[in-house]
This record gives C-alpha cells, sequence and structure tokens, in this order.
C-alpha cells in the first residue's frame, strides 16, 4: 500500500514539472535558436530504515534537444545562423563564457557586436568592437568586416572574426537563462569546420505539434496517478473498516 502511495504521491509533482517543460518549449516555439527541452524519468527506492518498500519517481538528468531548427532567410546583415551542428561564443555577465544559436545580432551603443539579449559576442581576442558610420558583414567563417558609408564595396576592412565551437554535446549544459556552457567551466577551442549562413535566422527546433501531444499525454498520466492515490485511500478506508469489525 505504501509503495503505491510514494510512487503515484512522486509521479504526480514531476508530472506537474513535466507538463511546465513542455509548456516552455511551446512558449518558445518561435524563439530563435532555442534547443527544447527534454525530461526523462526513473524510479529510486527510498533508504532509511523500514523504507524498504517504498520507492519514489525522481527526475534523471534533464537533457536538450540538439538538433538543427529550419533556417529562415532575413537578408539583415547582421543575422547569421549556424549550418549543422556549431555555436556562437558569448561572453557571460560574470566573465565567463557561453553559447548560443541566436544569430540576431546587434551593435550596442558603445560599438560593441551584441545578441539580441544583450551578450557580447566574442571573437578571436575578446570582444568585437564596431567603428561608426560603418555597413557590417559577416562571412561564413565568423569575419566581421565593415564598408564605409558612402564608400565603394571595395574599402572593405576586416575588423575581427566571431568565434565558432563545437564541444560535444555532452559536455554541454543550459542554464536558466537559456545559454549553454561547459559542465566543467572553461573555454571550447575555435573549430574552423563551424560556418554560418548570412542574412538568416535559425528558428526553434521545437515541434509544435509533438508538443501539444506531449502536454495531452502528460495531463492524461496527472489524471492516472491522482486516481490511483484516490484507490489507496478507498482500500485504506476498506481495510480499517474490516479490522474495526474484528
Amino acid at each position: 500500500m505504501d509503495r503505491m502511495i510514494y510512487v503515484a504521491m512522486s509521479g504526480a509533482k514531476y508530472a506537474m514539472e513535466q507538463q511546465g517543460t513542455v509548456a516552455h518549449n511551446l512558449a518558445n516555439a518561435s524563439t530563435t535558436g532555442f534547443r527544447a527541452q527534454l525530461t526523462a524519468f526513473r524510479s529510486a527506492e527510498t533508504l532509511g530504515e523500514g523504507a524498504p518498500t517504498r520507492a519514489f519517481v525522481v527526475d534523471s538528468t534533464p537533457g536538450s534537444d540538439f538538433r538543427p531548427g529550419p533556417i529562415q532567410q532575413t537578408g539583415r546583415d547582421l543575422d547569421v545562423a549556424v549550418e549543422g551542428a556549431g555555436w556562437i561564443a558569448v561572453q557571460l555577465p560574470n566573465g565567463s563564457e557561453g553559447y548560443t544559436r541566436a544569430g540576431n545580432l546587434q551593435v550596442n551603443v558603445n560599438g560593441v557586436l551584441q545578441t539580441a539579449g544583450g551578450l557580447n559576442v566574442l571573437g578571436d581576442g575578446g570582444t568585437i568592437a564596431v567603428p561608426q558610420d560603418v555597413r557590417l558583414t559577416i562571412g561564413g567563417d565568423g569575419t566581421v568586416s565593415t564598408v564605409p558609408n558612402g564608400q565603394a564595396p571595395t574599402q572593405v576592412q576586416a575588423i575581427g572574426r566571431i568565434k565558432l565551437v563545437n564541444p560535444p554535446e555532452q559536455q554541454l549544459t543550459r542554464g536558466d537563462d537559456g545559454i549553454f556552457r561547459l559542465k566543467g567551466g572553461g573555454a571550447a577551442d575555435v573549430d574552423p569546420q563551424v560556418k554560418l549562413h548570412a542574412g538568416a535566422l535559425e528558428g526553434s527546433n521545437v515541434n509544435v505539434v509533438e508538443a501539444m501531444v506531449g502536454m495531452i499525454s502528460v495531463a492524461r498520466q496527472f489524471d492516472m496517478h491522482m486516481k490511483v492515490l484516490q484507490n489507496a485511500d478507498a482500500n485504506d478506508r476498506q481495510a480499517t473498516q474490516l479490522l474495526s469489525m474484528r
């Protein structure tokens, strides 16, 4: 009896959390470069004296879906999409290095190349400073070049190159801000095989239909766990009545 109650109780708890993950994925179905979050569950025995019959449902290590999203042409000079595997390196607020697939870049008031979320884009030698009154172009290898406004396209000058990396997926962990980091900290090495698609953005890899089906499935799982708890309560009441008749 107690095993059934513990399994149903913890299963209902984590079903609610999984529902939140699915809802979060749906909310980011149109977020540039978003990677869907994955959840998995496993059973675990309760440790302690007198508890060998009890088991909990617990979260297994949550992961991310690293499949690429669709690439959409925008024609904007500061929009870039990573082709295939790879990441754009950015500087986090604490000075460490993070990785994103969101290539909708911008230049802030101080002339620094940033993501739309305000994180500095890292280059070969740190952040990338952009002079005033120029037009930016970004090459497939991440090279950032400028052309003075009003000048011929032949007056091109390279001012830096975006750091493109491709660490193993199992070494990456997602932060609460949606930016990925190396699990052990540190910085990934530049990968010359990573290429950018200029004038385009990668969309979210969330499959809306699958997410909706998953939301319905999780809701049914939660209802099932609650029915198990109700049955356990009914069985306990009946057992109490039988014992009281002795």
